[in-house]
This record gives C-alpha cells, sequence and structure tokens, in this order.
C-alpha cells in the first residue's frame, strides 16, 4: 500500500466502475440518443428527429392519461403507506404475539409482483371473489370493481399499498426500537400520552427512515406497470382509467414498435424519477435529531 497505493484502488475500483459503466450508464446513454431518433426497434436506418418525439408527447391523449395516473399513485401510495407503515410498527411494539405479526405482514414481499396482481385479480373477482363475497355476507350488493373505470385505478393502488406497507413496517419498527427506553421513558414520567409520545419522541427519531421511504415509495408508484399489465382490462382500461406511463411506454414500442418514441417516454420517466426524488428528499427535510 506504501509503494503501490494508486495502483491498488485502481485495480479495485477499475473493473466494478467498468461493469457499472457498461450494464448501466451505457443503456442510459442508448436510451438518451434513441429518444432523438425514428428507431423502430427492427430496421437499421435510424434518422435523427430531434425534439420531435417530445412535443408530440403533449399531444398524445394515452401519454396524457397515463402521466395524470400516475400522478394520483405518486400523490397516494407514498403517504398512505407510510401512514399505515407507522401506525403497524408502533401496534406490534408491545410483546412477542404482537411482534409476532410484523413477521405476517411481512409476507407480501416474499410474493413476486405478478402472484400479487393474481391475487388481487381474485379478490376483485365480481362473481366469487373474497371482496364482493363479504359485502354479500354482510347484506350489501358486490361490484365489478376492475371493469369500473371509477374504481379501478383506486383498486390498483390498493394492491399497490398492500403489497408494500410489509417491508416498511419491519423498516419502522427496527428503527423504533433502536430507540433509547431512557428517553421514551422519562416523556412518560413527564406526562406524555401515547399519542404525544409517538408525535413528540417516536416520529422525529425515526424520520430519516420516513424519509427514505417516501424516496422509495415515489419510485415504485411511478413504475405501476406490472399490476397494471396483469390485473386490468385491456390492459389500461377500462376507458384507460388505469392507464400509467410504464404501461404506454411498454406498448408503444413493443406492440405499436416506436422505439425511438417509447424512448422518449423514458427519458421523462427518468427526469420524473429524479425530480420526486429530489422533491421528497428536500420537502422531507428536518434537523437531525441527536441522542444523548
Amino acid at each position: 500500500m506504501r509503494h503501490g497505493r494508486f495502483r491498488f484502488l485502481a485495480g479495485a475500483m477499475i473493473p466494478p466502475l467498468a461493469l457499472y459503466g457498461l450494464f448501466v450508464l451505457w443503456p442510459y446513454a442508448q436510451a438518451f440518443y434513441l429518444a432523438f431518433t425514428d428507431f423502430d426497434g427492427v430496421s437499421a436506418d435510424v434518422n435523427l428527429v430531434w425534439f420531435d418525439n417530445f412535443t408530440r408527447l403533449w399531444d398524445d391523449r394515452l401519454f396524457r392519461a397515463g402521466l395524470t395516473h400516475t400522478a394520483v399513485l405518486v400523490a397516494v401510495v407514498p403517504p398512505a403507506t407510510v401512514a399505515l407503515g407507522l401506525f403497524l410498527a408502533a401496534a406490534t411494539r408491545a410483546g412477542r404475539v404482537a411482534r409476532a405479526y410484523r413477521v405476517v405482514y411481512f409476507f407480501p414481499q416474499l410474493l413476486s409482483v405478478a402472484i400479487v396482481a393474481v391475487l388481487w385479480q381474485f379478490v376483485y373477482t365480481p362473481n366469487s371473489g373474497l371482496l364482493n363475497g363479504f359485502l354479500r355476507a354482510v347484506g350489501l350488493d358486490g361490484r365489478t370493481w376492475l371493469a369500473e373505470p371509477d374504481l379501478a385505478l383506486w383498486c390498483v393502488t390498493a394492491a399497490i399499498i398492500w403489497s408494500a406497507v410489509g417491508f416498511y413496517v419491519v423498516l419502522f419498527a427496527a428503527a423504533m426500537d433502536a430507540i433509547p427506553q431512557h428517553i421514551v421513558e422519562a416523556a412518560r414520567i413527564d406526562g406524555a400520552g401515547p399519542v404525544e409520545l409517538f408525535l413528540r419522541i417516536t416520529l422525529p427519531l425515526v424520520w430519516d427512515s420516513v424519509q427514505v421511504a417516501f424516496v422509495y415509495l415515489g419510485i415504485l408508484a411511478l413504475d405501476g406497470f406490472a399490476l397494471v399489465q396483469i390485473m386490468t382490462v385491456g390492459p389500461g382500461g377500462p376507458d384507460n382509467s388505469t392507464e400509467v406511463i410504464g404501461l404506454t411506454l411498454y406498448r408503444t414500442a413493443f406492440t405499436y414498435g416506436k422505439f425511438g418514441y417509447a424512448s422518449a417516454m423514458g427519458v421523462v420517466l427518468f427526469f420524473l424519477s429524479l425530480t420526486l426524488a429530489v422533491l421528497a428528499m428536500r420537502s422531507t427535510r428536518r434537523e437531525s435529531v441527536e441522542l444523548a
């Protein structure tokens, strides 16, 4: 190390950086290049169209629908999942039996997205689905959940939250368990109730985990493609009521053969993800709490 530090560092860093550049940065660069072309995925002739693909996006009714529905997912999924995760993590702190529920909440993380989508299809099945069966059992009428434009997107949103919340229950529970007990006991001696204890002690001390959760959940909401593709009619229906950007991109590339146009959608999605991450980090930023 004393005589060959540079060679050692170069030998250790160059191979992983080269692999990262080849398998991550280079595909990104290709996608950015194709976004300015009319590439159809087959022909060797690729012509530059510059910003034509991006100007077409704003006149594309399907893309605008996907953008709107993706914005709804981004607005609903992160806060709902974080709130539910914090509640369940706090509710399962006391006792071994309560802690065992964390394992149950984590079970959806062991399932692939395809299996989650199929399970929720069975839940929403009009004739023999679990949800309609429950409603009929209590004397209410069932609904054709995934076939109604006003309900379909919310049905998909519920599936996304259900599949994601278990991970954040475990994440928040681990952060809560790391809080020194003497701080909690001191707050209780000072007369803090359960709600005040959570808002003034627990939440500030686990806020770093909450901030990370908002970023990852925002990115998850931007990528609702798999559940929409499997669960919905069309997919993306009915009447494009569940169309999301990822589905529009996939259909544009692999159904219509417009890979250049689809790459432009991918570039827009990239910058949306980057912007969302920055906004989430800034909007949830707080002064760090130091433990004595």
